[in-house]
């Protein structure tokens, strides 16, 4: 296939290039710094630009500023939506009046959609939540509607948190836990859906060959509780894991992103690709905790 990618220098971008490459397929990068790039863009300005000569088979939207770098400002907050959102419909409706548009849009999404679930299990035919997150993810999937309107295959991948010591939520945690200060966060109940890179991936690839459109969780098929997390990464370092991190000193740390981020619940399960066949290389924490560079 022809695939472009937004959002190709990020952490699952950068992985993503090279990977589709190497299963054969040709991949284009649309760029914000070259304005000399056959594709690029400026989603700020609303400005884009397709190379008309090469008929896309496939557009992957990956998108958006971290969403955890930093506390949430109300500016930071203003951000965090923006920039889902504008890309989003920007490059849906650029794609949606191409003479030959491609057959299947994936354009990222979180499993924030459905708000804390506590212990409950979710999957994505549950409705929308009700905090921060939820109101992130609901609009930016709307944002695709011109994309499903003109008919393209579009899918929204939910993604859970992914585990790679590359970059995200574990690469934060290695040195803590590396020196032996790792801990529970909070009561260490609330759950984490998460997902090896590996997987995330394959699922990509998965999603682009198979005809599924709609939500999609992109999430292993076991949640774990923050605690069976913190074991499972202090036993992978053979280090203890004995400093826990009080929800108090979170919120003071934190303020409304630890909250949401840190002590919020989610167990989330991947109906959709455990019903159309996908099968997952790392099904358990302790497999996707199997890194040489740990």
């Amino acid at each position: 296939m022809n695939i472009l990618i937004s959002g190709a220098s990020g952490l699952i971008g950068s992985e993503l290039t090279p990977y589709l490459k190497a299963q054969g397929h040709s991949v284009f990068v649309l760029n914000r710094t070259d304005k000399d790039s056959p594709f690029n863009w400026d989603p700020s300005t609303g400005h884009i630009q397709l190379d008309s000569n090469i008929e896309l088979d496939a557009v992957i939207n990956l998108n958006g500023v971290n969403i955890g770098d930093q506390r949430w400002s109300p500016e930071r907050k203003r951000q965090i939506v923006e920039s889902r959102i504008s890309s989003t419909d920007l490059l849906s409706r650029t794609i949606a009046k191409l003479p030959n548009p491609p057959k299947v849009f994936l354009s990222a999404s979180a499993i924030g959609f459905y708000g804390d679930t506590g212990r409950h299990s979710v999957d994505e035919k549950s409705p929308v939540g009700d905090n921060f997150l939820s109101q992130i993810v609901d609009p930016w999937e709307q944002a695709a509607s011109p994309a499903q309107a003109a008919g393209i295959r579009t899918v929204f991948m939910r993604s859970g948190v992914v585990i790679t010591p590359e970059g995200g939520a574990l690469k934060k945690m290695l040195l803590p836990f590396k020196l032996g200060l790792g801990g529970k966060v909070g009561s260490g109940q609330q759950y984490m859906s998460w997902i090896s890179l590996s997987d995330e991936l394959r699922a990509i690839e998965f999603l682009l060959n198979n005809n599924i459109s709609g939500p999609v969780n992109l999430t292993s098929p076991t949640p774990v509780s923050n605690q069976d997390f913190t074991k499972a990464l202090g036993h992978a370092l053979n280090r203890p894991t004995i400093f826990p991190m009080p929800e108090f000193i979170v919120k003071a740390l934190f303020g409304e992103m630890g909250d949401l981020l840190l002590l919020g619940s989610n167990r989330v399960l991947p109906s959709v690709l455990l019903e159309k066949g996908f099968n997952f290389n790392h099904n358990f924490i302790d497999d996707a905790f199997r890194f040489k560079q740990l």
